[in-house]
């Protein structure tokens, strides 16, 4: 039984500790089972586990962030009211997992628990990967629409530029965004695919009836223009759609991180996303279409033609609406079979990251190294990330109101002190702190234990869904000394 308030009283003259703010987030890939499931077919069970394993490993580390794969191809891994259920779940697509498991509502709870932020990943054309195995579902808009998702190459892609695929997927990502408690909403670099080549010469993706339609209808911009415009249509529509509908909810894009070659200068090889994706990343970043743009600085710092600082500076210099700047590493070189980075090129992209001081944060692609340890990569971010941190600040996003914080000691030995807040929708963070420096952040309400320390004074605060903090209540004569049991 709660007891009443006992030794709650604001310290003149004592303010909680500063406490760090960075973005540190990892890729959950699903597509082929990169990181989760490890397997198709798994029980549900053994899902839950795993993906408990993953959120663990993020909260040993101080990660605060998962960008979680939910949509790999025009399917699934949550309930959806457009789509098939993930080949990469059970092994069929279409099936569900036995007894109602959803394991994005699973994985937001097991996260938030943890003060862990979930962003939905969603590739928002991509129809059909070959490392799905049997047969393809009835409700597949491969199968439904096969005009709409024709054959390029080993894959099945949705024509971009059509207004049924733009419907469909604006749909599937609003449907997230306001039914689940989610964070984010995630969109990576496959736009147009990536081009193939038959004989030397590269192979046109086969939208051209469609593009032939636009011109009977009156169009004048050229094929590759007319592309592009179909990207930033759906790109406009998902910013304005989330403001409108989920204003709490950030968006993020990761772009190949080459604008074009020869931008900047130093800069000589590498994908022309522009010409070959048919994607304007640099519009969408000077025009603020998005809450943070994670451009994909794949390569080490020592390289010329693609220099990770180079290409950081440059990202940072055109940030013209200053959202969050959180770029992509491609952590998994560390792999000793593959790329077999250092643990030490990882973390040094890190501190070039922070001293750029606009608004810290990176996204490792993937989460497998960091749960391998691949060459030491777990250790070295173990040290990297010593303090918890919250999410940078999003001020010009909107939150519900979380109301006052409201906290409360029972009289058992030891005491306990039970934090929640009026309005929990409003909720991004619980923050407890202590004046010895330890401190704890976790989504929930809960209890957590308090041990008598005279010179000690414990700090409790909330920050809403854009990170705002909001004002502390002080607790005279204790510290904290376990981790919070969530309600």
């Amino acid at each position: 039984m709660l007891g009443a308030i006992i030794g709650l009283m604001t310290i003149q003259n004592t303010t909680p500790p500063e406490i760090k703010r960075e973005f540190r987030a990892a890729w959950v890939a699903t597509v082929d089972n990169i990181d989760y499931p490890s397997k198709p077919g798994l029980p549900v069970d053994k899902m839950k586990s795993e993906m408990i394993a993953i959120l663990d490993k993020c909260a040993e580390l101080n990660l605060n962030a998962i960008v979680f794969q939910v949509r790999p191809h025009a399917d699934a891994l949550y309930k959806s009211s457009y789509e098939p259920w993930s080949y990469y779940l059970t092994g069929t697509q279409g099936k569900a997992p036995a007894n109602g498991f959803d394991p994005l509502e699973f994985t937001v709870t097991e996260a938030h628990r943890r003060g862990i932020e979930v962003h939905a990943w969603f590739n928002p054309y991509r129809a059909l990967h070959p490392a799905q195995k049997g047969p393809v579902s009835a409700d597949s808009i491969v199968t439904t629409n096969p005009d709409l998702a024709p054959t390029y190459g080993t894959y099945k892609w949705m024509v971009p530029t059509a207004q049924p695929v733009q419907d469909r997927s604006y749909n599937v990502f609003m449907e997230v965004a306001t039914k689940y408690n989610v964070d984010g909403v995630h969109i990576d670099d496959y736009f147009y695919p990536y081009p193939i080549t038959e004989n030397k010469q590269k192979v046109d993706f086969p939208d051209s009836k469609f593009y032939s339609a636009y011109l009977q209808s009156g169009g004048k911009l050229n094929k590759g223009d007319w592309r592009r415009k179909g990207v930033d249509d759906f790109i406009l529509r998902v910013h304005e759609g989330l403001k409108k509908d989920a204003p709490h909810v950030k968006f993020g894009i990761s772009p190949f991180g080459i604008y074009r070659p020869g931008i900047p200068e130093t800069i000589k090889a590498g994908i022309d996303q522009y010409d070959e994706l048919y994607a304007d990343a640099l519009k969408w970043y000077e025009e603020g279409w998005c809450d943070y743009y994670s451009p994909q600085l794949y390569w080490p710092i020592a390289q010329t033609p693609q220099a990770f600082p180079t290409l950081l500076n440059w990202w940072t210099k055109v940030n013209k609406q200053k959202i969050h700047l959180w770029p992509g590493q491609y952590t998994s070189r560390t792999d000793p079979k593959g790329g077999n980075w250092k643990a030490s090129e990882v973390t040094d992209q890190i501190d070039l990251v922070r001293k750029n001081k606009v608004s810290p944060g990176t996204i490792h692609f993937s989460m497998k190294a960091i749960q391998n340890n691949w060459n030491g990569v777990a250790d070295a971010l173990k040290k990297s990330y010593r303090q918890p941190a919250l999410v940078p600040e999003s001020p010009w996003m909107k939150s519900p109101n979380p109301g006052e914080l409201q906290i409360v000691m029972d009289k058992m030995m030891p005491p306990s002190l039970h934090f929640s807040a009026a309005n929990q929708k409003g909720v991004g963070n619980f923050v407890l702190q202590d004046s010895t420096g330890k401190t704890i952040i976790t989504g929930e309400p809960g209890a957590i234990k308090l041990i008598r320390s005279q010179s000690d004074t414990v700090f409790v605060r909330i920050t809403d869904r854009t990170g705002k903090l909001g004002e502390f209540k002080a607790i005279d004569g204790y510290r904290l000394s376990a981790a919070v049991n969530a309600r």
